[in-house]
């Protein structure tokens, strides 16, 4: 699933190509409400919100789009043919496009077009975002703390306490501050608490700058992360065999990685068998 650095940059990206120019096409197949209050209109920006995108028009609406697991907006010159090619396509939800640029959100996990005052009832259930202008470390400490009983990473990944951070940016995380992902909340010092929660901040703003998902700060595909998708390969710090488990966050399960060297042990699930490196399939 994208995370807050790369749905920021989208929202950049999209701004750049849709602000203040007068929409010619606008086709939001997943919405009930109609395309009409937005139709003719132009964007006045796009704004990231955690993993949320927000397209805000001249007339006063607001069209909401989260990508989950598998969506993406793609910028096609318009009438190219790779926006006519795109705009053909099943799984293509949205599409909003100028005289110059055709942006095209495909396999979007929620379409919502509300009203600009009723765009709290889709986002202010977040938390402070990591990257956004209301990052506030005190705030966004006293929500993860909150959570005593969760563990370390469940409580990362749930937005109602920091927005935007998805598995990478936990893992790489919790393994830079040598904590166990499955440590119960409760069993941390606020000064522990809030050096994690500086870290994810620190980790992900380099990420942006970067414009790539990378904690190490290499930019080659198999260099970017110290654990996460690096299971069965040694640890870069310790040499121990890096490790992946279930981890249940709001009734679904997400692959989580981690070094039992460097982070307290294994998972309560992992039985220590030997598991194979991603993409590897078991004869």
């Amino acid at each position: 699933m994208p995370e807050g650095d790369t749905v920021r940059r989208s929202a950049q990206r999209l701004g750049q190509a849709l602000a203040g120019a007068q929409l010619t096409l606008v086709d939001i197949r997943w919405s009930t409400t109609g395309e009409d209050p937005v139709r003719d209109a132009r964007v006045e920006e796009v704004v990231a919100r955690g993993k949320h995108l927000l397209h805000r028009f001249d007339s006063g609406w607001t069209l909401h789009t989260h990508l989950r697991m598998e969506g993406a907006w793609r910028i096609e010159a318009s009438n190219s043919p790779a926006a006519i090619r795109y705009l053909r396509r099943a799984d293509l939800r949205v599409a909003l496009g100028t005289a110059s640029w055709t942006t095209l959100g495909l396999r979007l996990g929620e379409v919502d077009l509300v009203r600009r005052e009723d765009e709290h009832r889709l986002v202010a259930h977040l938390g402070p975002d990591v990257l956004g202008p209301d990052w506030d470390v005190a705030a966004a400490v006293a929500r993860l703390s909150a959570a005593t009983n969760d563990t370390l990473a469940s409580a990362l990944l749930d937005q109602r306490n920091l927005a935007g951070v998805g598995t990478f940016w936990a893992s790489e995380a919790l393994f830079a501050q040598r904590l166990h992902p499955w440590q119960p909340v409760g069993q941390l010092t606020l000064p522990e608490l809030t050096a994690l929660v500086e870290r994810v901040h620190a980790l992900m703003g380099r990420g942006f700058d970067l414009a790539m998902q990378s904690s190490t700060g290499e930019r080659r595909s198999d260099r970017r992360s110290f654990v996460h998708g690096r299971v069965a390969r040694p640890c870069r710090r310790c040499g121990s065999t890096i490790r992946v488990a279930p981890l249940a966050v709001g009734g679904q399960e997400r692959a989580f990685f981690s070094c039992p060297g460097c982070q307290g042990g294994l998972a309560p699930a992992d039985d220590g068998r030997d598991q194979p490196p991603l993409g590897h399939r078991r004869q």
